[in-house]
Order: structure tokens, then sequence, then C-alpha cells
């Protein structure tokens, strides 16, 4: 095999790569870091590279357009060989991604590692969290069944909320003031080039940055972080009581990481891919759109509280929990990282693990919940939907709605309490409103 190795040599003459990798192969880590509960960073990492090769085997098929995106996925679905199983390996490896991010964020929370020197590395985790989040909720949109449809109207409502800019995220939402056709192209490109891009560059940096500022030791009770001696204590850790990561640790990684596609696979053959549902119609106000699993516990949020309070937790909730994620490890940089010694971050880890895993139970099974979109497709009229109150995922009550349908000159109506005589639908939506202080009308 002279020849190969030739080859390796003039190819590395020119890249230069061949030190930097083995730099990062053999960089050494403390020998207790070589743990299954170390495991998870590089789980998520296999899954972005998963979603990013099935996603970009889905685009050959998908078609981005609001008369074709049902059809090509019931295509992929129906007639493409194993398309239904390069769909459910999608959808699965979303979902399998977001849980396992989630996991490793709660991983390093519990053991410190956001603390002095991470904590840059803390803040990139928040917001690749956030991003995988993104690609969740855009991913759903792309199906663009009836729940994709009204889901972007509720995501929608929620933008056009925020003060001075809401109809401006509303517009580079949508691509316009509608939901139409352009609005299917602008979440492609989020969804296919925008999020991903920012995804894959930020977790490049993420790794890069553990690799640089070295895996964060088991977490001893005693240990304590100091800005003036943690750097000098790390090194002379890794130097009598370390092991190189390549082949010490790595095995561990993929391992789990082998697990978890395997696991993925598992689930895509034995339940298949998620939808498409039923066409998106705006007509069909008698509905009850339903966000996919890691949303659920909003579903069920929105459902408790009263009308008052949807638009003060909608921009402040998200605000303090971003805020608060970001300033923790410079508000706690030094100091104990072991649990043992720090039951406050146990208490609130378990409480807010129990208090989401409970919202998200009783999102698609308690029947408060269950009647709440239907209460939000009553009570107002489709042409008002981005200022939709969002007890549309509320077991109140709906407002007085009457749908009539009459002769296809007249097209139809639906009056809301008050609102009589305003034309809603003959075959195609009238009179297209912009998103704005005067609400909006959706079209297909």
């Amino acid at each position: 095999m002279r020849w190969l190795k030739d080859l390796y040599s003039w190819t590395d003459s020119r890249l230069q790569l061949g030190e930097p990798i083995k730099e990062m192969a053999l960089h050494p880590v403390p020998n207790k870091t070589a743990s299954w509960w170390y495991v998870f960073g590089s789980a998520a990492f296999v899954l972005l590279m998963l979603q990013i090769v099935t996603g970009i085997l889905l685009a050959l098929v998908y078609v981005p357009s609001a008369g074709h995106a049902w059809n090509s996925l019931n295509i992929l679905n129906h007639q493409l060989t194993l398309g239904w199983f390069l769909r459910a390996m999608h959808g699965w490896g979303s979902n399998f991604m977001v849980a396992v991010v989630l996991i490793h964020m709660a991983q390093v929370f519990l053991f410190g590692a956001y603390k002095y020197p991470r904590e840059l590395t803390w803040v990139l985790g928040v917001f690749l969290l956030l991003m995988t989040l993104g690609m969740a909720f855009t991913g759903q949109v792309l199906r663009f069944d009836q729940d994709a449809y009204w889901g972007l109207g509720i995501g929608a409502s929620i933008a056009s909320r925020v003060p001075f800019v809401g109809n401006t995220l509303v517009h580079m939402m949508l691509g316009g003031p509608i939901i139409a056709g352009a609005t299917l192209s602008r979440f492609f490109v989020f969804h296919v080039f925008v999020i991903p891009g920012m995804l894959l560059a930020f977790a490049c940096l993420h790794v890069w940055m553990v690799l640089k500022l070295g895996i964060n030791e088991w977490p001893m009770p005693g240990r304590v972080v100091r800005r003036s001696t943690y750097l000098t204590e790390y090194h002379e850790l890794t130097r009598k009581d370390g092991r190189p990561f390549v082949p010490g640790a790595v095995w561990k990684d993929a391992f789990f990481s082998a697990a978890i596609l395997a696991a993925v696979a598992v689930c895509a053959a034995g339940f298949g891919p998620y939808g498409p549902g039923g066409q998106p119609d705006p007509t069909i106000i008698q509905t009850a759109p339903k966000p996919d699993f890691f949303f659920l516990w909003l579903y069920a949020v929105l459902s408790y509280l009263p009308p008052s309070l949807e638009t003060p937790f909608l921009l402040i909730a998200p605000v303090l929990g971003i805020g608060g994620l970001v300033a923790l490890p410079f508000y706690a940089a030094e100091g104990e990282k072991s649990w043992h010694k720090r039951p406050i971050a146990i208490i609130m880890l378990t409480t807010i693990a129990i208090t989401w895993g409970v919202f998200t139970h009783s999102g698609p099974l308690h029947p408060r919940c269950k009647s709440a979109a239907k209460a939000r497709c009553n009570r107002l009229p489709i042409q008002s939907m981005p200022k939709l109150p969002l007890h549309r995922w509320s077991g109140r009550p709906a407002g007085a709605c009457t749908r009539s349908r009459s002769n296809a000159n007249d097209g139809g109506s639906i009056d809301p309490a008050g609102s009589a005589g305003r034309r809603q639908y003959a075959g195609i939506w009238q009179e297209p409103q912009p998103f704005g202080d005067n609400g909006a009308r959706a079209i297909p």
C-alpha cells in the first residue's frame, strides 16, 4: 500500500491537516471523564450529521410550494422505494437530537461545566439549543398539513405581539403580509440553509472550544474553581491523571452514538414517518392543531393561562429564560462544581424537568387542552388569524361564531359576534389584508 502512503504524504504536505488532527485525537482528558456521562455531546453532533444527510436526500424530492409540498411528501411515503423510511429517519432524528441536546445541557449544568473558563462554550450551547428547536419548528411547517398551517398561524400571532418590531418579524417569518406560497419557500430556506448553516458553524466552534479548553473534569466535592489557579490545576490534573482522547475515551462516544443511530432506525422502521395529515384548508376552522412533541408543553401551558396573561407570558418568559441561561456562567463562574455541594441547582433542574414532563404529558391528553385549539379556531374570523388570541390552545369556551355557505357567488361567511357580513371564501380568499394592527388573512 505504498501508493496510499505516498498519496497521504502528497495531500498532507499541501493541506497541512495531519498535525491538527493528530493533536485533536491525542489531546489529554482527565481519566474520570472517560465516562458514559460525557457521551451526549458527541451523540448530538452525530445526529446533526444524520439530519444533514437525510435532509439533502429529502430536498431532492420535496417541492417547497403550497400547491405541491403535501403531494411531494405523499410521493415519498407511498411511491418512492424506502422514501417513507428516509422521512422517518429525518423525523425521528429530529426528535432524538432535541432530546440529546436537552440531556447534554442538563448534564453540563449538573456538572458545573459552564464555569470558568468555559463560559462562552455554555453560551454557544444555549444558542445551539435554540437553533435545534428552530429546526424542529420549521420542519413541522414544511409538512404543510392542517396542523402545520394553523401552527404557523399561531407562530405568526406570537411574533406579531412583539412591541415595535412585531410586523417586521411577521414579514420576515412569512415572506410577506399573508400566509401564501412565499411563506413555504421562506421556511424552506430557513430550514435547509439558514439555520443548518448557523447550527453547523456554531457546533464546530463549540467543539473547537472544548478541544482547546479541555473537557470538564469530573466534579469532586471540595474542588473549587478559582480564576487565578484553575488552569494550572487542570493542566496538572491531565498531566498526572490523564489519557489521550483516542483511543482512551472515544470508544464510549462511538458506541453510544452508534446505539442512538440504531434507536433512530428502529423507531423509523417501527413507527414510520409523521404525517402529513390532512391537506391545509383555511376554511376548516373546526380544527384542533397540535404542535410536535417538544412544543406540547406550550400547548398545555397556554390552555391554563387567562387571556390577559398570554401576551406577557409569551414576551417576558422567553426573555427571562434565555437571559438567565446566558448570564448563568458569568454570575456563577467560580465555586463548587459538584452537585453534592449545589442543592439549589439540583432543585432547579428537578423542578424544571418535572414541570416540563407534566405539561408535555398533559398536552395531548387533558380534555381542557384538547378543546383548546377548537376554541381558538372558532373564536375569531380567519382574516384576523395573525391576531388570533392564543387561548386557541386553551380550554375556555369559544366566542359566538357562525359559519355559513351560500351559493358560489356569495362565497360564504364567518360571523363572529358583531362582525357580520365579512366575506371569507369563494374558492379563494378575497381581498386579503396584511398582518398588522388591522389583522391579516391567510391564503393557501
